[in-house]
């Protein structure tokens, strides 16, 4: 009767341990395709620079919009958002 009890008892702290253990999604990305080209500068609130990780292995770049909370996506390695990132360099430099 002691095993079986043990047995129980072992079982119900295995199973409570594996639900409380938080999962990583495989392979999830913010952004579902490689984004817009371009957005205008005065209507970009904040910028995000999302580096590869174990989840997503793309960098992703999300723009915050001023009108709304509306969030979108970036091409990386679109040439207007290469020049901006450029240019907020340089006003950090300076």
């Amino acid at each position: 009767m002691k095993i079986i009890t043990a047995v129980v008892i072992l079982g119900c702290l295995l199973v409570v341990e594996v639900e409380g253990q938080a999962r990583v999604p495989k392979g999830r990305c913010f952004c579902a395709d490689k984004g817009v080209n371009m957005v205008p500068p005065k209507l970009i609130e904040k910028v995000e620079i999302i580096p590869p990780s174990p989840s997503c292995k793309t960098q992703e770049i999300v723009v915050t919009l001023k009108n709304s909370t509306e969030q979108k996506c970036l091409n990386p390695e679109s040439k207007f958002m290469q020049k901006y990132i450029m240019k907020a360099i340089e006003k950090r430099l300076v």
